[in-house]
């Protein structure tokens, strides 16, 4: 019996599978305009066609098919049917809390995608916080031959092959991975971290607890992963701007003492980079886009998962960076990261900077020290200006920039080695002929809120006074603060107009 198979996406090709007499054997073969011949393509395309309309519940069934038969010299038409139905699903499971989730993923990079679209994805996975995710991750480095990818490993001389540690390959990857040893490196070389203050002096468990006001024994308890009663956190999600839900790991009443003790008086007293604005002191929206106006050209980029890429590992390295003993930097870092807990029960390890916790942001602009002294020297390498608020780097070229994509490809490759990943899809490239927007301010010729953001605001006001304030809030509670929120903010950018309209809402809220 002869079956005809037509793929998707080749409308020129036709698979001819003929049946054996017992049908438990088949052999195929297609033809097409080129009339090219091919063995056993049409028999695997005939087998994974049911197990993709659930691709999920067969995921291990297509895994080992396709693993299988990548010596067909027909793969790419097999990897190209899978993968334009399973890409998105296979970048979400790389995206997943779940380690095993994300262990499914890196399966499937070598099998479905492009060594480019592959090594994209590898990056950040990398240095994924689960070791074993990690060591799969270098294995399909490893498996795809990638080599011209990341920047070089300069604490070693380079060897003599393209493949030998510091040149220009792959062990570039493993850079700040393993913190103060990676292949028998030593710390003593490295320089004290800058310091704003002493900081207080801990040696033990028993010297934190004090710290923060609490007994020793209730420290395990604010350290309980999950957001079951007892536990230190709750867990709930709000709607992004761009779409999308944002996870909220707020701590309840007791942890948050505890973590705002520590942001007073251990985190107060580091100094971040003077490239970083976000959550620091005399620092806002307004100073992080005061150097980028009138410039040519601006760049914007944004650090894809900030927060949950910072995890307790890093978090326990920047404390024994500052000097304190394993224990103590320990219970720290148990402190200020979060273990969520699965649907199934398991804790997922190691825990993260929670977003929403008051330590968080401090946290992750120390963290990020060392990738903003890199990323301000490669700004001045191409004449330009570099900030940071939170997540979001800021670029401003004086002349018009030459060879952006490599700026772009230095960018990555340290964004890679620092252990973050851009947001691609956020990437903005704005020309002095356009709207130049730093952290939501125009910055063409002066720091201003877009105009008409500000002519908005002057109509909610308008019909607050003839309709009442009641009838514009349209069920949101939260209305009355926003009013004096959007005052308080438009006074920060535009002093002597915020300074009006604060007076006006007040007026408005008194009636």
């Amino acid at each position: 019996m002869q079956y005809e198979v037509r793929l998707a996406g080749y409308p020129d090709l036709v698979c001819l599978c003929r049946a054996g007499g017992g049908g438990s054997r088949s052999t195929g073969f297609a033809v097409s305009r080129s009339e090219c011949t091919f063995m056993n393509l049409a028999s695997l395309l005939l087998e994974l066609k049911p197990l993709l309309a659930d691709p999920e519940a067969n995921f291990d069934r297509i895994t080992e098919l396709l693993d299988r038969h990548q010596g067909l010299a027909e793969y790419e038409v097999a990897r190209f049917y899978v993968r334009r139905v399973w890409q998105a699903p296979v970048e979400s499971r790389l995206r997943s809390m779940d380690a095993r989730e994300r262990l499914k993923g890196i399966r499937q990079l070598p099998l479905l995608f492009s060594s480019a679209t592959a090594a994209r994805l590898l990056r950040q996975r990398v240095k994924d916080p689960d070791t074993r995710v990690a060591q799969a991750a270098r294995a399909s480095v490893r498996r795809l031959g990638l080599a011209d990818v990341s920047l070089p490993d300069r604490r070693v001389k380079p060897g003599r092959s393209a493949g030998s540690i510091g040149r220009w390959n792959p062990t570039g990857w493993n850079f700040g991975l393993f913190g103060n040893e990676l292949y028998g490196f030593s710390r003593k070389a490295k320089r004290p971290p800058p310091r704003v203050g002493e900081l207080p002096e801990l040696r033990t468990r028993a010297d934190v607890a004090e710290l923060v006001g609490v007994e020793e024994n209730a420290l395990d308890a604010l350290m309980r992963p999950g957001t079951e009663s007892g536990s230190g956190y709750v867990e709930f999600e709000v709607p992004k701007r761009t779409g999308g839900v944002r996870r909220i790991s707020a701590p309840r009443q007791k942890l948050k003492e505890v973590q705002r003790a520590l942001l007073d008086k251990v985190l107060a007293r580091m100094t971040p980079h003077p490239a970083a604005h976000g959550f620091i002191e005399g620092r806002s929206t307004v100073s992080n886009a005061e150097p980028h106006v009138g410039a040519t050209a601006v760049v914007r980029v944004d650090i894809e998962d900030f927060f949950p890429t910072v995890h307790y590992r890093r978090v326990k390295g920047l404390f024994l960076a500052y000097g304190y003993g394993d224990e103590v930097a320990g219970v720290l870092a148990g402190l200020t990261t979060h273990r969520t807990k699965l649907p199934d029960g398991t804790v997922a390890w190691p825990g993260v900077l929670p977003q929403g916790a008051p330590t968080s942001p401090a946290i992750a602009n120390l963290v990020c020290r060392r990738m903003d002294a890199r990323l301000t020297a490669l700004a001045k390498k191409f004449s330009a200006i570099y900030t940071r608020y939170a997540d979001d780097l800021s670029f401003s070229f004086r002349e018009p920039p030459e060879r952006l994509g490599r700026f772009f490809w230095w960018l990555n490759a340290i964004l890679q080695q620092e252990g973050f990943a851009e947001n691609g899809k956020k990437r903005r490239v704005m020309r002095q002929g356009s709207r130049q927007r730093v952290t939501g301010l125009t910055v063409n010729q002066k720091v201003s809120i877009p105009r008409e953001e500000r002519r908005r605001f002057k109509a909610i006001l308008a019909n607050c006074r003839h309709h009442g304030v009641a009838a514009q809030a349209r069920g949101r509670p939260d209305f009355e603060r926003w009013l004096e929120g959007y005052a308080a903010y438009v006074r920060m950018v535009h002093p002597e107009l915020g300074a009006r309209w604060q007076r006006e809402v007040k007026e408005l809220l008194a009636r």
